[in-house]
């Protein structure tokens, strides 16, 4: 078992951009280590008849069909609009004609 080093620790942080005093890294050092002794325990498992899965709990899509609704609400909506035309939208222009 390989002991994580304060300047293994100081490069990480260099690479993340990140400033740490002498605290900071030895917590880290002992935090790196406690999770690398976890990840060597659950390696002893053995998964070799564990089927792959990407969720612990399997999801289904529910689909609906599309279906065109009339709505009588045209105006709440435009009023909660910045700014409209009518019964448009109004947005800044984006394209020089």
């Amino acid at each position: 078992m390989t002991k994580i080093t304060k300047e293994e620790v100081k490069k990480v942080a260099n690479l993340a951009r990140l400033e740490l005093n002498e605290g900071e890294i030895k917590n880290h050092a002992l935090q790196l280590e406690k999770i690398l002794g976890y990840i060597r325990q659950l390696e002893k498992i053995d998964t070799d008849d564990v089927p792959c899965t990407t969720r612990a709990i399997e999801v289904i899509n529910v689909f609906r069909k599309d279906e065109k609704k009339n709505s009588d609400c045209i105006e709440e909506l435009l009023e909660l609009a910045p700014s409209r035309e009518e019964k448009f939208f109004k947005v800044p222009k984006i394209m020089n004609e």
